[in-house]
């Protein structure tokens, strides 16, 4: 039978267990939120280089919109060029 002495050793050993599980979990909450912020970050930085990413596509977009134009015309050209010089012949 459990004397009272026995049942305080045994919550005591049982508190330090849960204070040392508490350390443990409070250790591992500190890693984490560090690895957050570090993670936030990088995300940040990917955002941004997307962005410039993003931009610069449209960019070759609208560059390549243009010279289709060009090319569309100068075809046109071509072609009616060539058109008259085949009725001359």
């Amino acid at each position: 039978m459990f004397t009272l002495m026995d049942e305080c050793d045994a919550l005591t050993s049982e508190n330090c267990m849960l204070k040392d599980v508490c350390a443990e979990i409070k250790k591992d909450i500190k890693e984490l939120e560090h690895e957050n912020k570090i993670l936030k970050s990088e995300k940040i930085d990917l955002d941004m280089k997307n962005l410039v990413l993003h931009d610069d596509l449209n960019k070759f977009k609208e560059t390549l919109s243009l010279k289709e134009e060009v090319f569309s015309t100068n075809l046109a050209k071509l072609e009616k060029e060539s058109h008259e010089l085949k009725q001359k012949v």
